[in-house]
């Protein structure tokens, strides 16, 4: 760095610490420890380091930063009002308010600038990895020898708290295995946590740990003096060797006040009654929420300095686009968040005529077909291709040397695997997924619901759907999980019943535009449904649920399904006789966003003898069979024992569908 702007930085950062000590006061709640400690870490970034244009925050070539430690999101605010974003100095003092663009936490899609949500710790250290990916994987795809359109760096800002998340371990395990030097990680190391010295819960070395996974580790033994931040970022965006980056800056928590400065007492708003006194021994005036007319003149040349750069940028752009208008088409597509359209990706699936196929194996079909026709997909599995069978063919695998290729191993690391697909998404070109069992589905659960919290495009393949896994006993017999995914808003389950409704359900999965998408397929096979058309299944599919078997004479009774037991609930009705109606029900989700007319017209309100039968906790269904049906479930966990031996000893049977329908 040229130390020629050192002053102008310096104040930067004075002024930044004064701005989170306003704004934590203003709204009585926040926190300082972070804002203050790591500023002229942000001023680095920030007034020299980043490579961004802030009157085009959406610069497909930008530099992204990641804030992992979502609490000091003052940081991050204070930094994008300085250096130009629009985030006006009114919201600054709305920090923490009602509809703010700065809420407590920062938030993806709610502030220009901000490039993921974060707040649960450590997710940012696996988002920022996904994000390097899919750099890799977009410079790979797109950069050709003429033009090259994408060498952007993915740079994030963690602390222990995010570093003792056993979701960092897992992040920093891929990303060294995968040499993925366009990362930057900086850790905020102040020695300290909330409840008390950082010693008091780890002593581990964590250069050692970085080094032992393949990361380059540069150290700033003085994390609160500009030159030496700047000198160690230069020397990692220069280095690539094939290996992540990770700068360890000692700083001072909450520096600037005091009082609390160094201590556990700095890192919430304890400091906030020193304030004043703070202030005004770092110079600042009276005035509270102060920028100088220096600053924001730097600020101003700078912005200038960066439009240009992208103005060059957009030259390249444009004779790329030129040069290549087929992936030109493909990218603004990806931009724009649409990977094809329901109708054209449910076509390219072709009709799997009479079968008993596992769900897991039509969706091996429907899966490879749907990539075929979306370029952009990429499929990944945690250590279980084999079983989950989500292996896109002949489209390679992602690595070092093959940064194209369409399958990423994920290894046995679940929680890590849902924050990268986070961070692929947050980048916004590739649509990702991943698979593993569905019992091990708490373990990415965190991301899950960060994902569907954020509206990001990501989807999850989650085979072995319930008790009839079998053998493999209790812990592998998913009961609770299907019910506990339904709870999370903005996911959209999916649990198909054949290879048709397989094929409906991975075509909505690519197609899904805000938000993610959970698959649930069953490992043991189930038959076709040949008794409804393969238009039915496949149209229904996409509207959540759809009349499976119609009464042919007065409505009596409504039998629901789902998954593996919609065979049972259809041969039930066969046996009940003709005025029973069959409705498959793969997505509860989905149909509940349906006009109400089409949801009267599949359940008639005035039908209430109703059965549901699922091989799950019966809590889902109460809202469909009301308090005068019954839900035929399992309501305790499974056996060890082969599958059809479970459904029968613990009761899900056609047998127990037509006794509680002939009860009611």
């Amino acid at each position: 760095m040229s130390l020629q702007n050192s002053a102008d930085l310096s104040r930067a950062a004075t002024e930044s610490r004064g701005l989170s000590m306003d704004a934590v006061a203003a709204c009585h709640s926040g926190h300082l420890g972070l804002p203050l400690g790591a500023a002229e870490i942000g001023a680095v970034l920030f007034g020299n380091f980043l490579r961004q244009n802030p009157a085009e925050p959406l610069w497909l070539n930008r530099d992204r930063f990641v804030l992992s430690a979502g609490h000091g999101s003052m940081f991050i605010y204070s930094w994008l009002h300085l250096s130009g974003y629009n985030l006006p100095l009114e919201e600054l003092k709305a920090f923490r308010k009602l509809h703010s663009k700065t809420p407590g936490h920062p938030e993806f899609g709610e502030t220009p600038g901000v490039e993921a949500t974060t707040g649960p710790l450590g997710q940012g250290t696996g988002n920022i990895v996904g994000m390097a990916v899919a750099a890799k994987m977009a410079a790979a795809h797109f950069n050709t020898a003429e033009h090259q359109i994408f060498d952007h760096m993915i740079v994030g800002l963690a602390g222990d708290g995010c570093l003792q998340e056993g979701i960092s371990h897992e992040a920093a395990s891929f990303a060294g295995r995968f040499g993925l030097d366009n990362l930057i990680m900086l850790y905020d190391s102040n020695d300290v946590t909330l409840d008390a010295m950082a010693s008091k819960t780890q002593n581990e070395d964590t250069a050692k740990r970085y080094e032992a996974a393949n990361w380059e580790v540069f150290k700033v033994a003085q994390g609160n003096e500009l030159a030496p931040i700047a000198a160690a970022l230069d020397q990692a965006r220069a280095s690539k060797n094939g290996k992540p980056k990770l700068i360890i800056c000692k700083t001072t928590i909450a520096k600037g006040i005091p009082e609390v400065q160094g201590t556990s007492k700095g890192h919430g708003e304890a400091g906030v009654k020193f304030i004043d006194a703070a202030r005004t021994a770092l110079g600042l005036p009276a005035e509270k929420f102060y920028v100088s007319p220096a600053t924001r003149a730097f600020f101003a040349e700078r912005q200038k300095q960066q439009a240009a750069a992208y103005a060059q940028w957009q030259k390249t752009f444009q004779a790329w686009s030129q040069a290549n208008p087929a992936k030109a088409k493909l990218l603004s597509e990806a931009q724009a968040g649409r990977h094809g359209s329901v109708e054209s990706l449910l076509a390219a699936v072709p009709e799997f005529g009479k079968n008993a196929l596992a769900t897991r194996v039509s969706g091996e079909t429907c899966l490879n077909a749907v990539a075929k026709a979306s370029p952009l997909v990429v499929s990944g599995s945690a250590d279980l291709h084999g079983s989950t069978k989500n292996y896109l063919k002949d489209l390679g695998d992602f690595d070092l040397a093959t940064p194209q290729g369409r399958n990423l191993y994920f290894g046995i690391r679940e929680h890590v695997m849902g924050a990268i697909l986070n961070g692929m998404a947050y980048h916004g070109i590739f649509k990702g997924s991943g698979a593993t069992f569905l019992t091990f589905s708490d373990y990415l659960r965190p991301s899950i619901r960060v994902a569907a919290l954020a509206k990001l495009q990501t989807f999850y393949i989650f085979t072995h759907d319930s008790i009839g896994v079998g053998e493999d006993g209790p812990t592998h017999q998913p009961v609770e999980t299907v019910s506990a995914l339904r709870c999370i808003p903005n996911l959209d389950v999916i649990r198909p019943a054949d290879a048709e409704e397989t094929a409906a359900a991975f075509a909505l999965a690519v197609a899904r535009q805000d938000g993610p998408v959970a698959l649930i397929l069953s490992r043991q096979n189930v038959p076709s449904l040949d008794s409804i058309p393969v238009a039915t299944r496949r149209q229904g599919t996409l509207k959540g649920a759809y009349i499976a078997r119609r009464e042919t004479s007065a409505l009596t009774h409504i039998l629901l399904g789902t998954g593996s037991e919609l065979q049972l609930a259809l041969s039930a009705a066969e046996e009940l006789g003709s005025g029973v109606r069959v409705v498959s029900v793969p997505s509860m989700e989905i149909f509940a966003r349906q006009p109400k007319a089409y949801q009267e017209e599949v359940l008639p309100s005035s039908c209430t003898k109703r059965v549901s039968i699922e091989a799950g906790v019966t809590i889902s269904w109460g809202r469909f069979v009301g308090t005068a049906g019954k839900a035929i479930g399992t309501d305790r966990f499974g056996l060890s024992a082969p599958g059809d031996v479970v459904m029968r000893e613990m009761g899900i049977t056609k047998e127990a569908v037509v006794a509680a329908a002939k009860s009611l």
